[in-house]
């Protein structure tokens, strides 16, 4: 009878250990994996050979996490989207669309591009709803975030090209905009299910890429807490702990990154940088978290330079791009790289007339018949059912195959001089 007693203590305490916990102080210790991987090392990050790596590179940006403005549409989120495509041309005809999506709009000759051009390193903006088998780009499937990171992971093998893992869009919200597929608010801070959410499926990635060294780096949230959220602030830190914690029960060697408050731009009075990652209940700080940063139309990079002075961390700049002429552009590049400060260009590929990516999609026939239908009033059914006729189903449809066909590498215009001004070849 002892034993059906200490039953129910055994699991109490087993549950002490989950992702769930608040409490930090006596976290399990790392299971030991044996991975050479790049390091951080004070400033800089070095690799397994033991050469320092400078980060050049650029964002996969739209393929996983659909952005209105990337499609010429007005500033809308995957869901918004997806629920267009659905009141235009219906569920099934949009399932497919979005599987087209997947399987063309990134593929191993845009890996082997990238490389071309210089570039060392893709951010790969994900989606939480990939792993969590909610509805989502056309299916389900709980294991299909991992399949398609394990495609890009054998990509970046082949081709040599280092990854990093951005969780561009959180359960609940990490930001509260439309960047991260939320309704508005970072529900993230605020509610347990969706941090435990988190918790797991970063555990779930870390323990696929745990030997993986062409891994870079973990991204934990993209641009957190929007300064519409500003209340929010001080529930940053202890989330990105927690979260590092839960990878660090499973993989302790790749880097981890956390970014800003107010899209990846403030530090100073989020972070305490005497408090740290702590390994288990011990005073030793996690040798391999570092930050990531964000800059748009603005040079301006004196703020991270003094944090990551101040915590002797690497500051990478993950996202940067669409400066007003190239010659900014490779001023800010060079300022970056005189100040040890690598980078990831936003973006790589995005629908015409934008030429501030490194390839540009030619916008199909009667796209702009699309266009006209997401940005016209849609509040009932009768105002849906008038725009889609001013469209027509079959234009629609025949138009959202051509973007596929368009969005093939070999169909894109490559910009060159846009691929120099922001220093791939330096």
């Amino acid at each position: 009878m002892k034993k059906l007693f200490l039953l129910p203590a055994i699991a109490a305490l087993t549950l002490l250990w989950s992702c769930s916990k608040e409490d930090n102080n006596e976290e399990p210790q790392p299971k030991p994996v044996n991975v050479a991987c790049v390091k951080v090392n004070g400033h800089d990050l070095i690799q397994p050979d033991g050469s320092k790596l400078y980060v050049k590179g650029v964002n996969l940006g739209n393929w996983l996490n659909a952005e209105g403005y990337m499609f010429n549409f007005e500033k809308r989120s995957a869901h918004q989207i997806d629920e267009m495509f659905r009141q235009l041309v219906g569920p099934e005809q949009t399932d497919i669309f979005w599987q087209d999506f997947i399987d063309n709009y990134i593929t191993l000759d845009d890996m082997k591009y990238i490389k071309s051009t210089g570039a060392n390193t893709v951010r790969l903006p994900l989606n939480y709803k990939l792993f969590s088998g909610e509805s989502y780009m056309g299916s389900n499937d709980p294991d299909r975030g991992m399949e398609i990171l394990g495609r890009v992971i054998e990509w970046c093998k082949e081709t040599g090209l280092y990854l990093i893992i951005d969780m561009h869009c959180a359960p609940g919200g990490n930001s509260g905009d439309n960047i991260d597929d939320s309704y508005g608010y970072a529900w993230l801070y605020t509610s347990e299910s969706n941090k435990k959410q988190v918790c797991d499926i970063w555990m779930r990635i870390a323990d696929r890429c745990k030997t993986e060294p062409i891994v870079l780096a973990y991204e934990l949230l993209n641009e957190p807490i929007s300064s519409n959220h500003s209340e929010l602030y001080p529930e940053l830190h202890p989330m990105m702990k927690r979260i590092t914690l839960a990878i660090r029960t499973v993989d302790p060697n790749h880097a981890v990154m956390w970014g800003g408050a107010n899209y990846n731009e403030l530090f100073e009075g989020i972070y305490d940088p005497t408090d740290g990652i702590f390994i288990s209940n011990s005073t030793e700080y996690d040798p391999n978290v570092m930050f990531a940063c964000h800059r748009y139309g603005s040079d301006w990079i004196e703020p991270f330079v003094q944090w990551r002075d101040k915590t002797s961390r690497p500051m990478i700049m993950t996202e940067w791009g669409h400066g007003p002429t190239g010659e900014w552009q490779s001023n800010f590049a060079r300022k970056m790289r005189d100040n040890n400060i690598g980078h990831t260009v936003w973006t790589y590929k995005m629908i015409g007339p934008w030429v501030s990516s490194f390839t540009t999609i030619r916008e199909p026939d009667n796209w702009d018949k699309i266009v006209e239908f997401e940005r016209s009033p849609r509040m009932n059914y009768d105002d849906i059912i008038a725009a889609r006729n001013r469209c027509g189903q079959a234009v629609a449809r025949k138009a959202m195959a051509d973007f596929i066909v368009n969005s093939r590498l070999a169909n894109c215009q490559k910009n060159d001089s846009y691929i120099r001004s922001v220093g791939m070849a330096d």
